[in-house]
């Protein structure tokens, strides 16, 4: 006799994720996030908040904080986000979020959080001056998508062991507590040109706003002129283009430069080399120049509209935030329930 397996989760499919607002976005954050985010709003139910909670594990200036909500906000209109179709708020106007976290930091395991690599990271030889947040963070991460029942997360590569920390943390509270089937185990977004966009000054290392180079990335808020002198001083070799991908892996400033075109063309990186193999970075270089300033000019033009008025975007982000905490509600007093929580 072989056991029945769990009822899977019923609910419709939704997207959730959020981007921390912890310094200015670049390129990497509009090919691998901002640019998915407005494509899947017409696919699924969206919920695309500002990660101001996770943001405070490590120390934050007060007095920018809410300003730098604003840009992330700001960003994701500029590139597209409807707040009449996908709903956008701050993280940290739906309570919710910090209560479920709670119970799911009873719910994880300390070994699975002991093999999340990226606190590893982050904290280096110094983990014993960290904040527990940024060591729980995976849990808060956890409770943001579960809240609202998320089936679909984009996130980038480095962020998938902790999405399937979640989908672990939603099984055990399903068994744990008798209720199968009553979160979903969401699936990663990740695939999509320009899923991972590496430095400019570094191909082997991720495109970062906490380099401190900035000629390390194209912010969304640079004029024309700074994006073309980032492209034009990137890094690269003195080889012409190759005709194979082969060939480009091995050069890895060179593969990041053909990637990032072919993702700003909505073109393959390999239909790319077809067009310019044989040719050098002299020719190569002022046409992702051009390429670039016409795809992410609007952006930040729009963006700079966008901040110019910090009232329409609180009254987008409040709208957004009474919708999340609609639809959050039900769920976290499901969970109370379940846990056994006094119901008052």
């Amino acid at each position: 006799m072989t056991d029945t397996p769990p009822p899977a989760y019923a609910g419709p499919a939704r997207v959730l994720s959020g981007v921390q607002p912890t310094g200015a976005l670049h390129l990497g954050n509009y090919l691998g996030a901002l640019v998915k985010f407005t494509r899947l709003q017409h696919q699924m139910e969206t919920f695309i908040f500002v990660a101001d909670l996770h943001a405070i594990t490590q120390w934050q200036d007060p007095a920018r904080l809410k300003g730098q909500v604003r840009e992330i906000a700001a960003a994701y209109l500029a590139s597209g986000l409807d707040p009449k179709v996908a709903t956008i708020f701050p993280q940290s106007a739906v309570p919710a979020h910090a209560e479920l976290a709670w119970v799911f930091n009873c719910v994880a395991r300390l070994g699975w959080l002991d093999r999340m690599t990226q606190f590893k990271d982050k904290a280096g030889k110094h983990k014993e001056r960290e904040s527990v947040g940024l060591y729980t963070y995976p849990v808060l991460q956890a409770a943001d998508i579960l809240l609202y029942r998320a089936t679909h997360v984009p996130v980038g590569e480095d962020q998938r062991q902790h999405l399937e920390l979640t989908r672990d943390i939603a099984a055990k509270f399903n068994h744990d507590f008798g209720v199968p089937g009553f979160f979903p185990l969401p699936e990663a977004v990740v695939e999509g040109p320009g899923a991972r966009v590496m430095s400019l000054r570094d191909g082997a290392a991720k495109m970062s706003k906490s380099d401190p180079s900035e000629y390390s990335r194209i912010n969304l808020t640079d004029d024309a002129d700074a994006i073309a002198q980032k492209i034009r001083k990137a890094r690269t070799d003195p080889e012409p283009l190759p005709d194979t991908l082969e060939a480009l892996a091995a050069r890895p400033e060179a593969q990041n430069l053909v990637a990032i075109y072919a993702a700003l063309d909505g073109r393959t990186s390999a239909e790319v080399l077809a067009e310019y193999a044989g040719q050098g970075f002299g020719v190569f270089k002022p046409r992702l120049a051009d390429l670039a300033v016409a795809k992410l000019g609007p952006v930040g033009e729009a963006m700079r509209r966008y901040m110019s008025d910090p009232v329409e975007i609180d009254r987008i982000l409040a709208a957004g935030a009474e919708r999340a905490r609609q639809v959050g509600a039900p769920v976290l007093a499901e969970v109370k329930a379940a846990v056994g929580y006094w119901a008052g």
